[in-house]
């Protein structure tokens, strides 16, 4: 396959709510030019993009994938991303390797919150946006109404390019604005042109002005024009659109139906022909916040993308050529491992499918199998030593525990678990020793569910998802002195081992020990083993948790110049501080973390209700980054936030984030700590 030049590809990732139509639409595509001879349905399984196990069990997308389709000569690479907020890493992995952004509106619904969102992580991306309204073979499906949404609240950039010609309640064709012509379609996608009727002039009228106006807006004459009333030429507005979209001062809006193919042809149309190149951005952003100038003639620089761990072919990565042409057997080094890759076999995919080609140029995108020493975010070169600028991922909150199925499966998980970090940045694992649970953590629910899903078909090991544990602490809030005895006779030498013990509230989080024993009554070499008779019963309070900020002074005691040795001393100790545990009015310590919670204006109260409700502190707000958003700061117990990604979701309909991190560790409210002191010692009860 012959090298596409870089000004001849196009790079176009599809967002939108889920549901809305996204892989419809690059079925569509892949179907209309060509790629493929049949068109597949979501519905059916048969996709070329959802062609992962889980995504057709499904029915819906939970990765991107890549689908490049050749048009007029000029190959557009789609990348079809899920519309489910739970893999929103997916998408900014597409985003970071776009040009341009497709959101795809459902006609009957309008903007959803998913449209948003893909808007904001556009825009984020510094992106040009268009849209495509889809799904006008539904009888309720209306266009006008969407439009004014989209216009409403994206503004004038956002104009109509092709619009539906409605007869009777029933799309019988479309319009397109800039030829002036009605377009009616067969059941290929295949379109005849004529000029507009009579019965459709004056819907033909009120969204060409409204297309005239977002075109006027990008150039001071055709503003002129416009407002004077005089004509804007088809070659004025195709070149003021072109230079609009390029650069976000324009938002096209195209319409029409995936499903039957309407529309498809024209949005195609105007990918080739305005949509922009990669040498369009001039330069890429280096990872300490530079700019690379893109050189199409330069030297090989490669940014890997995404990861996919694969059962059968290994570990795939996913690049773009962000710099000069990869070619067959280069050989590139790894700026972030150091490491010298070998580019033995390089491909392009189209769903799951491979074509191996010998080179891909400036801008490209594609495949490489079995790097052993390149992950996401990583920058392969010829040349300079200089890293891209890697995606930036959600930080992911959702915690669940990991119960194997099977005993000594253990491993497998881990292995399972550490292949699946390779290809999702948004998942992560913990195998923590004080709560003696594997964790992991997502974004939201049906993340980790489809996350167990794969460890079951990939890597063949079931688990079950539970409640983490929290890892509380204890500490005592009075002073008390103690005594342990520890006696034992049993023939020949005993165990004598005899303290006394001073205990208060400590300064440093483990245990302060000290001590002030006069005339020997303890033997200095004992000392040691009362300490570590401490710490050792340190690790179990009342409530089964570590005890923390424990102050120990050892004053007094006495000792048998046979029978007294370290063991009997440990165990002195021990009986000491169980004593203390009785007396010094114990108390349960939980971690509490600070919470910034990023949600609109107008739900701000129903987030601080429920803060209420967890326990939570708020400490105030401010104003987000986002026009219409506010911070919400707060502090709150993290046996509160274990499902707060789920009630956050339902409370914002998905418009809401948070930021949650560990400060300091606080009592347990008396009624709260009761139940758990009682939960531990009926499990106590039930394990004898």
């Amino acid at each position: 396959m012959a090298k596409i030049p870089t000004d001849k590809i196009r790079n176009v990732a599809l967002l939108g709510h889920g549901g809305s139509g996204k892989t419809s639409l690059a079925e569509a595509m892949l179907y209309v030019s060509g790629a493929v001879d049949r068109l597949g349905k979501t519905s059916d399984g048969n996709t070329v993009c959802d062609y992962d196990p889980e995504e057709q069990k499904r029915g819906f997308s939970i990765s991107t994938a890549l689908a490049p389709v050749s048009w007029k000569d000029i190959k557009i690479n789609i990348l079809d991303t899920p519309g489910y907020l739970d893999f929103v890493g997916e998408v900014a992995q597409a985003l970071r390797v776009a040009g341009l952004a497709v959101i795809t509106v459902d006609g009957k619904a309008g903007i959803e919150v998913g449209t948003e969102l893909a808007w904001n992580y556009a825009s984020d991306a510094g992106l040009p946006k268009a849209f495509f309204v889809n799904k006008f073979d539904d009888p309720e499906a209306r266009f006008k109404r969407v439009l004014n949404q989209l216009h409403d609240a994206y503004g004038t950039a956002v104009c109509p390019i092709t619009v539906p010609a409605v007869e009777n309640g029933q799309v019988s064709g479309f319009l397109d604005l800039m030829d002036m012509k009605v377009y009616n379609y067969d059941n290929k996608g295949n379109y005849t042109a004529k000029d507009i009727p009579a019965e459709f002039a004056e819907d033909a009228e009120y969204f060409r002005n409204m297309l005239l106006e977002a075109v006027a807006g990008t150039d001071e004459e055709l503003m002129m024009k416009f407002f004077e009333g005089e004509e804007i030429t088809r070659d004025e507005a195709v070149k003021a659109l072109h230079h609009g979209i390029m650069k976000g001062e324009i938002v096209p809006v195209f319409c029409g139906s995936a499903g039957k193919l309407w529309g498809v042809r024209n949005l195609l149309d105007t990918i080739v022909g305005s949509f922009p190149t990669f040498l369009a951005r001039v330069n890429e952003k280096a990872a300490d916040g530079s700019a690379i100038k893109i050189e199409e003639n330069g030297d090989t620089a490669l940014f890997v993308f995404k990861t996919v761990a694969d059962p059968f072919v290994g570990k795939m990565s996913f690049f773009k050529v962000m710099n000069g042409t990869v070619k067959r057997d280069m050989i590139l080094k790894n700026i972030n491992s150091g490491a010298q890759e070998k580019m033995s076999h390089i491909y392009v995919m189209k769903g799951k499918n491979q074509t191996e080609v010998d080179e891909l140029a400036c801008g490209d995108i594609g495949m490489i199998a079995k790097l052993s020493n390149t992950n996401t975010n990583d920058t392969l070169t010829s040349g300079k030593e200089v890293s891209y600028a890697p995606t930036v991922y959600p930080r992911p909150y959702m915690e669940m525990a990991i119960k194997p199925l099977a005993k000594g499966d253990e491993d497998k998980i881990s292995q399972g678990i550490t292949k699946l970090l390779e290809e999702d940045r948004t998942l992560k694992y913990t195998n923590n020793p004080e709560t003696k649970q594997m964790t992991i953590r997502g974004i939201a629910d049906m993340h980790l569910d489809v996350v167990v899903s794969k460890l079951k078909t990939r890597f063949g090991t079931s688990v079950k998802l539970e409640t983490p544990k929290i890892p509380y602490r204890e500490t005592i809030k009075k002073t008390v002195e103690v005594e342990g005895k520890h006696k034992k006779q049993s023939g020949g030498h005993g165990q004598y081992g005899h303290v006394r013990i001073k205990f208060s509230p400590g300064e440093a989080e483990g245990l302060t020990f000290t001590e002030s024993v006069f005339g020997g009554v303890v033997p200095k070499n004992f000392f040691p083993a009362v300490e570590k008779g401490l710490l050792e019963a340190m690790q179990t309070g009342v409530a089964g948790y570590p005890m923390v900020n424990l102050a120990a002074n050892l004053y007094d005691g006495s000792y048998h110049p046979v029978d007294s040795n370290e063991l009997s001393f440990k165990v002195a100790a021990s009986l000491a501080y169980k004593k203390c545990l009785e007396l010094a009015n114990p108390v349960l310590l939980e971690p509490v973390g600070e919470l910034k919670v990023t949600v609109p204006e107008s739900m701000v109260g129903d987030v601080m209700g429920d803060l209420n409700k967890r326990r939570g502190r708020v400490m105030g707000m401010t104003p987000a980054e986002r026009k219409g958003y506010t911070v919400v700061d707060a502090e709150a117990p993290k046996s509160e936030m274990l499902e707060y990604p789920i009630s956050l979701r339902a409370m914002t309909q998905g418009r809401g984030s948070y930021e949650y991190h560990f400060v300091r560790y606080e009592e347990v409210p008396a009624a709260t700590a009761q139940k758990i002191v009682e939960a531990y010692k009926k499990s106590q009860e039930e394990s004898k």
